[in-house]
This record gives structure tokens, sequence and C-alpha cells, in this order.
């Protein structure tokens, strides 16, 4: 099966990277304030006060805080994905530890089927959805994004979260347009790199390097979309609201050295955040 499913030393080796780092404690520490982990980061202003609070209690409320914005982050793509039932099934590409699975559950009463190529990260996210009891409405996957053996057009909705810099997009856009329905809905929260200069930037190259990872231009999620039947139908540029998430991230205990990149990155412009959702026409 691993062979099937690591089809590449590239997709072995982001599979081994997210395998091993199985106490990072920016996505344990923040998952642990409501048991809901992500694997993703945050949106909107952060409360000043925070910081301003007892050492005693200064760090877990930046935590909470931290947790609150990433989750904020995960109810903003939910907003975008159109009517959904509990009759409707939902497909997470690249689903981590399973929290914005669990919460497109709690939202929607929906099937939700998660899929990543790491087999620790599947085995987390389904003692999750067992622990909530919902381990038959939720399900989670070692299986490849760009081949997810699940049926054609069983989908209503799409979504990934921070995941499309390791595929290519145009496999991965042809395996997303199979599964969706006629006007089923993908949405995408990701970091790109701005045509123009984001591939000579020195700060977006080390987050490459940080997270093995391979930063698209913005460009290239459009063409992906339109050569694969998804009509872009909303664009938003979250680049300004996920700055305040990086700069109190900075000043927690759980940094980790990667915020400068980020921070430089989105302020000269070599990198934007943003939001896409299309419909499968």
């Amino acid at each position: 099966m691993t062979t099937t499913v690591l089809r590449t030393d590239f997709e072995k080796s982001v599979a081994d990277y997210w395998n091993t780092n199985r106490q990072d404690p920016v996505n344990l520490r923040l998952g642990e304030v409501d048991d809901l982990y992500h694997h993703h980061y945050g949106v909107g202003p952060y409360d000043p006060s925070v910081l301003d609070a007892p050492a005693g209690a200064r760090e877990q409320r930046i935590i909470a805080e931290l947790h609150r914005l990433e989750s904020a982050q995960a109810d903003l793509l939910l907003d975008h994905l159109g009517p959904i039932g509990p009759d409707d099934m939902i497909l997470d590409g690249g689903s981590g530890r399973g929290g914005t699975s669990i919460m497109a559950h709690q939202r929607f009463g929906c099937e939700v089927d998660g899929v990543s190529i790491s087999e620790y990260q599947v085995g987390f996210a389904n003692e999750q959805a067992a622990r909530r009891g919902i381990a038959d409405r939720v399900r989670f996957h070692f299986r490849n994004m760009l081949d997810t053996h699940l049926p054609a057009g069983s989908r209503q909705a799409v979504w990934t979260n921070e995941t499309t810099m390791y595929v290519d997009l145009g496999d991965l856009y042809a395996e997303f347009a199979r599964l969706l329905r006629f006007g089923g809905r993908y949405v995408c929260i990701t970091g790109c790199a701005n045509d123009v200069t984001g591939l000579r930037s020195k700060a977006v190259s080390r987050i490459n390097e940080h997270y093995t990872c391979d930063i698209h231009p913005r460009s290239h999620y459009f063409k992906a979309l339109a050569a694969n039947g998804l009509a872009p139908i909303a664009v938003t540029d979250l680049t300004a609201a996920t700055i305040p998430y990086w700069e109190l991230r900075a000043r927690s205990s759980v940094a980790t050295g990667i915020e400068e990149p980020f921070l430089t990155a989105y302020r000269e412009g070599s990198f934007h955040y943003l939001l896409i959702a299309a419909d499968r026409i």
C-alpha cells in the first residue's frame, strides 16, 4: 500500500517530515486548547491584552489566542463551501490531524473523508473521530490526494487548506474535477508566490526549505483550475489578515524561527495568502 500511495521520492520525503514531526508544539499545544488539532495558520486581529497578562497566565493566553485565529481560518474556509446538507459527502485534501474535517461535520452534519500521505496523521485523526463517536461519518484515509480511489461525482465539496504546495496542481485539479458533482464547490486556502518577485525572494525560498515544499506562483492556480473545468467565483486576498497571527506567534513559546521569513515575504509582497472558491462546470 505504501508504494502505491507514496509514488515519488518527493512524496516520501514529505510524508517522512510529517510522520517524524509528531511532537511539534505549534500543532499540539494549540490543539490542546479545545481538542481540535489543525495544521494551518490563522487569520484576523489578535487580542493585544494577551500580551499584558500576568506572567503565570500570559503564555497560555497567547496559545489560546493563536488557536482561536487558526480555527477562525477554518471557519472562513467552511463559509465558502456553499450549501451542504447532512446527506452530502465532502473531501478534505491533505487532512492533517483532522480538525477542519471535524468542524465541517459539526457544522453541516455531512459525511467527510480526509486523505493524507502521513500514516501518523491519519491514525491521529481517526482516533479523534472515534473519541467523538463520529467515526462512521468522519473518516481519514492513508491515500494520495492525487489519486483518492473515491467514486467519481461523489462529492458536493472539496477543500485544501495549505496543502497544494506539495503537489502538481494540474494533477490535483483533474482528480478534484473527477470527484466533484456538476456545480460542486472547491475551496483552497494557500500561500502562493508573487509571479514577478516571489520566485526570487529569499524569504519564500526559506519557507520552501523549512517545510520541504514547492510553493506555486499565484498564476499557476488559475491556469490549472481553468484547465480542469473549475471556475473561480470568489478570490480573497488574506495576506493582511494573516500577518497578525505571525506577529503573535513570533512572540510565543511555540515560535520556530520561520515566523520572520513569513512576515518578510508577506510584507515585501513576494508571497500572498489567498482563498479561492471555484465551482465545477
